[in-house]
């Protein structure tokens, strides 16, 4: 069954912190380029799919499916560096769950 299992989330966790700090190690940290990264699942709450990314922490998104914020748990404001974050954990999840419709979002602060 497709679901997002605690094994493949913490697996992309990890993925999504090295990323972000191989971003800010190679490129440096740009303190004008503030903002926020997420991740958005276009799954339904209601589903056994949507249960299990519900279960490891995202939650229902005003633009519908469901967000987790930056992943690699970061504390940098640079918005490039938590996006390199937040691409890494999509790319970790396709990688298991190719079926499941999964992006990385940003705004600027």
């Amino acid at each position: 069954s497709i679901m997002l299992t605690v094994e493949i989330h913490n697996e992309a966790v990890q993925e999504a912190a090295q990323a972000t700090q191989h971003y800010l190690d190679t490129v440096g940290e740009h303190p004008f380029n503030c903002g926020f990264a997420w991740v958005t699942a276009n799954v339904k709450g209601n589903t056994k799919v949507g249960k299990s990314f519900i279960a490891q922490g995202f939650e229902k998104s005003y633009s519908g499916g469901f967000d987790i914020w930056n992943p690699g748990g970061s504390y940098t404001q640079d918005v490039s560096a938590k996006m390199a974050g937040a691409d890494a954990y999509v790319a970790t999840v396709k990688k298991y769950l190719p079926e499941v419709q999964i992006s990385t979002r940003s705004r600027l602060d």
